[in-house]
């Protein structure tokens, strides 16, 4: 069987009614299975992880994309995190059986049905990028929902209107394409200096020399009542969860500050967190390991942190026995 997973982020919060009406829609569809919802007040975003045939995921796609568009009005979106539009991004994973050419196929299908169909601005990126510079989600996002108006005319869309209409107004923009797994891990601060935030992440993002398969920013998250730094780790074969946590807890000492807890969006593979463990307890058996991992990086400090609830493989295996 092959296995594809996506990882829509919605630009709505976990108590918005518009993530409720999608959730209803996703239920009624009878596509892929909701393994995961991660939702922040602070940040206005939810991140969904769908999984399943390609087939079923790119049905439940659709119907996602459709009640979004529908729902969520980016007309009065306000929260910390960058976002483009109602569903601000939407990667497809490779999971079992099936390559990333494939998968990128498939986002290009999705891309197609969105702009085409819901008449929504898509751009590509990562493996379905039309050019270098596109691969980069940033770059496609600099200057955030405000920018739409300028950059549908000067940063062409892939698929969708170029011109900034009432509907597009409402929908802002999505961007759409395949990758490999990506971590997003967030380290929160003993401050509320969001410059200090900052400052940590522009040492450690990889393209200013920083960790290498590492991207970063830092924020202040109003309903934990300190500043965080929000990590993606792309590659966590090059640096994995335990560098990034060590790295960022050693530039918060530079600054006379801690780290208070780490925090992990959506879910993660298994190998991820067992490579953290080996780190933090190389002597112990594996699940000895993943605890050591959860411990050390301080993962139950924001709410409780389950390994049947965040590992990918025990999501999976779960709703396949469903």
């Amino acid at each position: 069987m092959q296995l594809l997973e996506a990882v829509p982020n919605l630009s709505a919060g976990p108590k918005s009614p518009a993530l409720q009406a999608v959730l209803n829609a996703l239920a009624a569809a009878r596509g892929a299975c909701v393994l995961h919802t991660d939702g922040n007040d602070d940040a206005n975003r939810t991140v969904l992880t769908l999984a399943g045939t390609p087939e079923n995921v790119l049905k439940s796609l659709r119907v996602l994309f459709t009640a979004a568009a529908e729902k969520i009005d980016m007309r009065a979106h306000h929260g910390a995190h960058p976002r483009l539009g109602a569903v601000d991004v939407c990667p497809l994973v490779p999971v079992q059986n099936i390559t990333l050419e494939q998968a990128a196929q498939y986002a290009r299908e999705l891309a197609a049905f969105v702009g085409e169909e819901l008449h929504i601005p898509v751009y590509l990126y990562e493996e379905n990028a039309a050019s270098p510079a596109r691969k980069n989600l940033a770059f496609l996002r600099k200057g955030e929902y405000e920018s739409l108006p300028e950059k549908l005319k000067t940063l062409p869309p892939d698929f969708g209107p170029k011109e900034f209409s009432p509907h597009v107004a409402q929908t802002g923009a999505s961007v759409i394409g395949a990758r490999n797994f990506l971590i997003a891990f967030n380290v929160s601060l003993a401050t509320q200096d969001v410059q200090i935030a900052k400052e940590i992440a522009a040492k450690l993002r990889e393209k200013n020399g920083g960790l290498p398969g590492v991207k970063a920013i830092g924020w202040y998250m109003e309903n934990y009542h300190c500043a965080q730094v929000s990590f993606n780790i792309v590659d966590y074969h090059k640096t994995g969860l335990a560098g990034v946590f060590e790295a960022c807890k050693q530039a918060a000492a530079k600054y006379h500050t801690d780290v208070t807890a780490g925090e992990l969006i959506g879910l993660l593979p298994r190998e991820a967190l067992l490579q953290a463990g080996q780190f933090y307890a190389p002597d112990l058996p594996a699940d000895k390991q993943l605890q050591a991992a959860a411990e050390k990086m301080l993962l139950h400090k924001i709410r409780p942190f389950y390994f049947k609830e965040r590992i990918l493989e025990e999501r999976l295996a779960d709703a396949l026995q469903r």
